[in-house]
């Protein structure tokens, strides 16, 4: 199981460095990686985009994908956007795990 970090902004400038870093980090997992979200206070289409990529690459592989962490406006525009739809989303790191490790049968 994977925990990926995302600090700061994600908009055009920084989108590529946010997609360049999950992708490191998902090549050490086998079957859960959890996007935490709870340190980004701005995400632009060009964030979203780079979120979609990790997310279809994980699919490919048949790893579970989740978000958590989203604050006011980053939440905001994934309700807009629609991905909290798209995407498994939780409130909390904590919740995103132990659902993520009693799916997979993970300790």
């Amino acid at each position: 199981m994977v925990v990926g970090e995302v600090d700061g902004r994600s908009d055009g400038a920084t989108a590529g460095d946010m997609e360049h870093s999950l992708m490191a980090e998902i090549e050490e997992t086998d079957k859960v990686v959890v996007c935490d979200l709870s340190g980004v206070s701005y995400v632009s289409s060009a964030g979203l985009r780079a979120i979609l990529v990790v997310a279809k690459r994980l699919s490919k592989q048949a790893v579970e994908f989740s978000i958590c962490g989203l604050n006011g406006p980053v939440a905001e525009v994934f309700h807009i956007s629609g991905f909290d739809r798209i995407f498994k989303v939780y409130e909390k790191r904590e919740e995103a795990l132990a659902e993520a490790t009693a799916n997979s049968g993970q300790a």
